[in-house]
């Protein structure tokens, strides 16, 4: 109970300041000032921010599907938190420690596709809807990218246990022989949470907001809330399986591993400012062409190494 609350406190810390680190971020590579009149540093921006999300009308509309409208932005929030149990960000500081936690990982992730898909049926509106179909074909397409990718590291540690996996990277880290499966996971990870160059489910100029214009208030901003979490929890689990976890010289291992997340998380936000958009069937086709028999290949040259060493 107490490293569910640690964890649970932790991450609702870190969401918040990271819509500060991005604008700051992205107004240091576009030469500009960023937030820097509310408190010092701009910090008082976010304070602002969550206080007129909280004042602004918690509207539904009319026509939309009441229950099912209220339930999205909510089953958003929790796929995302409950994914934080099987994270340990340090020896014995984790909720569950699952012997199938990778698998349970993927498991729960998948169903954030639900909350885009229930949220942009029930605004019964033809933009939301529009961007739920984008967003659902995107999540569910670039899952499989996503997992197969992980299963060289699988193959190499044996285990689907995070504590194994990250015990195992204690002389070398995933990332130097597992370099192309970081890679087509960290591009997969991208189209799962939305991030530029892969939010065609938002596009502004083409769909409005996409599956959540008809959002406001408190529900507008589980989602957005939801999406930073998405991107911390994607963030740590690259750390886990790719950047050996909490091990490192010198400082306490839970420093460690919250330093290796803020620089991937960093990496997420720079990406914003530095990359185009790409069509939605490039996205696609893309994964599917390119991506699909890049991880397979990854997983069987792991897989012949493995059996002939």
């Amino acid at each position: 109970m107490i490293n569910a609350i640690a964890i649970l406190a932790g991450v609702l810390i870190i969401a918040p300041s990271l819509i500060w680190l991005e604008r700051r971020l992205l107004a240091l590579v576009q030469d500009r000032y960023g937030p820097n009149r509310v408190g010092p540093f701009g910090l008082g921006q976010v304070i602002a921010d969550a206080l007129k999300m909280f004042m602004k009308e918690d509207w539904v509309p009319p026509f939309a599907d009441k229950p099912v409208f209220i339930l999205a932005p909510a089953l958003a929030m929790m796929t995302t938190l409950l994914s934080f149990a099987l994270v340990p960000v340090a020896p014995g500081l984790v909720v569950f420690d699952s012997s199938v936690g990778l698998l349970l990982f993927l498991a729960i992730s998948s169903l954030g596709a639900y909350s885009i898909v229930l949220a942009g049926w029930a605004s019964n509106n033809k933009y939301s809807l529009l961007g739920a179909l984008r967003g659902s074909a995107q999540m569910l397409s670039y899952e499989v990218f996503m997992a197969l990718s992980l299963m060289g590291v699988v193959v190499m540690t044996g285990s689907f246990r995070f504590t194994d996996i990250v015990e195992a990277q204690k002389s070398i880290w995933n990332i130097i022989p597992q370099f192309v499966g970081f890679v087509i996971f960290f591009i997969a990870a991208l189209a799962e949470t939305h991030r530029l160059p892969f939010d065609l489910p938002e596009a502004e100029s083409e769909l409005i907001a996409g599956f959540h214009s008809e959002y406001s208030g408190l529900k507008f901003g589980m989602f957005f809330v939801a999406e930073y979490i998405g991107i911390t929890l994607m963030s740590a689990m690259m750390v886990l399986l790719f950047f050996g976890g909490w091990h490192g010289p010198w400082l306490p291992p839970a420093l460690w591993f919250v330093i290796k997340t803020y620089i991937l998380i960093s990496v997420f936000i720079i990406l914003r400012g530095a990359l185009p958009r790409p069509r939605y069937d490039q996205l696609l086709t893309f994964g599917w062409k390119y991506l699909l028999p890049l991880s397979l290949l990854n997983l069987i040259i792991t897989s012949g190494i493995i059996i002939l060493c």
